[in-house]
């Protein structure tokens, strides 16, 4: 009695059935950006664009602003913010009093010794939050979790 060694044509396309099932369903995580990522992401954002204005104030020799519009969830130097945040992000702005423009824009403005009038962008998505904070002496911008 002779056997061959080998598959069947029908347990190969099993197999790979099962395959395509489990690379279909384990796709989806593979792409997806992990919790917190779009977060960090526009905080680093924010944080490069307040420290491009302090590094103009100083180069210029002149006050620069980085204006937040909360209600339209824009930001960006000078008085015309143009860059977005995700809809998902949740944004406020605490600054100086004399830097709010009405209920939802404000600026955080540098002078041209480096220093600002002080402030923070607070970024949240749920209960994760991050906040880009500008010390008002020194202009110095950070993030904090």
């Amino acid at each position: 009695m002779r056997t061959e060694a080998g598959f069947t044509l029908i347990e190969l396309l099993v197999v790979m059935a099962i395959l395509a099932l489990m690379t279909a369903a384990t796709a989806p995580m593979l792409f997806r950006e992990p919790a917190g990522f779009r977060l960090s992401r526009a905080a680093r954002e924010v944080a490069l664009a307040l420290r491009e204005a302090r590094a103009e104030a100083i180069r210029r020799n002149r006050d620069q602003v980085v204006t937040i519009d909360v209600g339209r969830r824009l930001y960006g130097l000078g008085e015309a913010p143009g860059r977005s945040l995700p809809a998902s992000l949740s944004i406020s702005l605490y600054t100086a009093r004399s830097q709010l423009v009405d209920g939802s824009v404000g600026h955080i403005r540098f002078h041209p010794d480096g220093g600002s009038t002080g402030g923070r962008v607070r970024l949240a998505q749920g209960e994760v939050r991050r906040d880009v904070l500008v010390d008002w002496l020194t202009g110095s911008v950070r993030i904090a979790e």
